[in-house]
């Protein structure tokens, strides 16, 4: 009698399992969409961005033209900063200092850096799961959370539109639950057709000085300094020494990542003067932990907990 009683616990479990994941794919199909649609689809609209204290109220306007993709972000508050990008080349427009400063990645747009960016390897640090589905700026969404599996990073909650996965609000959320930094679309057009006279820089950068990436600052030599004890699912990522600007000295920088969260290293020269002081500090959604290590500073700062900066820094030895 008690065989058939196990052989139908046996199949509940396994369809359980099947279950669970099924769901847990449909959740990484959604974070898929999501990174395409950000880049693929034509939109238009106004995004709050907070983060700490800090509120920026941003216009954008986002044009794929088979498959020419063409971006302008205009700050609403401060001194009104203008992001451009033609394809590859980005720009920033900063009219209070006069000056163009041209970036070599994306990550400088307000939105693309309050987003996870997805990889498969996801599933080894963090739980995805699909939640209930909400009204967001007059849209359904679809809510997705990705919890993480132990103390050393941030989770993210986001809300999708359900029809194209466009995200229209994201949260990073601390070890307690806190947002500690949002972007929501206050208002969205998906999908209309947009001129190239609405991608065109609305200040006048004429007599601005033009500011090129630092990437002359990178010298041939490799750092010689590693992190000997890392959490699950961290590896190192990129690894240079680096001249720093307003000093001669070079800095051994490293970044550590887990495929979401990551974490910068700077390992200073013993002749330099470190402007960091000692000890845990936090801005927003950013902590870093820096201290001194057989004459040097050592500092490792990310949108992490502060456990996290503190184990990786104090993890370095010398070669």
């Amino acid at each position: 009698m008690g065989r058939p009683s196990s052989l139908r616990s046996l199949a509940g479990t396994v369809v359980g399992c099947a279950t669970l994941q099924a769901a847990a794919q449909d959740a990484q199909q959604w974070l898929d969409r999501m990174t395409s649609a950000v880049e693929e689809l034509s939109y238009r609209g106004t995004f709050v961005h907070l983060l700490g204290d800090e509120v920026d109220t941003l216009q954008i306007v986002h044009r794929n033209d088979d498959g020419r993709i063409s971006e302008r972000i205009v700050s609403m508050d401060g001194v009104g900063r203008e992001i451009i990008r033609n394809e590859d080349e980005i720009y920033c427009i900063l009219p209070d200092r006069q000056i163009v400063l041209l970036e070599n990645s994306r990550d400088v747009s307000p939105l693309v850096s309050a987003l996870p960016n997805y990889s498969e390897d996801l599933a080894r640090s963090y739980e995805i799961a699909l939640l209930h589905t909400e009204r967001v700026v007059e849209r359904d969404a679809q809510v997705v959370a990705i919890h993480p599996r132990d103390e050393f990073r941030y989770g993210y909650r986001l809300w999708l539109d359900s029809e194209t996965a466009m995200p229209l609000k994201s949260q990073l959320r601390d070890e307690q639950g806190r947002t500690v930094e949002q972007m929501a679309f206050t208002q969205i057009d998906i999908g209309e057709n947009i001129p190239p006279s609405a991608l065109e820089p609305t200040i006048d950068a004429q007599g601005f000085e033009w500011i090129m990436p630092s990437e002359n600052g990178v010298t041939e030599e490799s750092p010689q300094w590693r992190a000997t004890r890392l959490p699950d699912g961290f590896q190192l990522s990129v690894a240079t020494l680096t001249r720093m600007a307003g000093s001669e000295h070079p800095v051994e920088h490293l970044v550590y990542s887990d495929g979401l969260a990551t974490v910068s290293v700077f390992v200073e020269s013993p002749d330099s003067e470190p402007e960091v002081a000692g000890g845990l500090s936090r801005i927003g959604s950013t902590n870093a932990f820096s201290f001194e290590f057989s004459g040097r500073q050592i500092t490792a700062v990310g949108e992490v907990p502060a456990v996290t900066v503190e184990s990786i820094a104090t993890s370095f030895a010398s070669p």
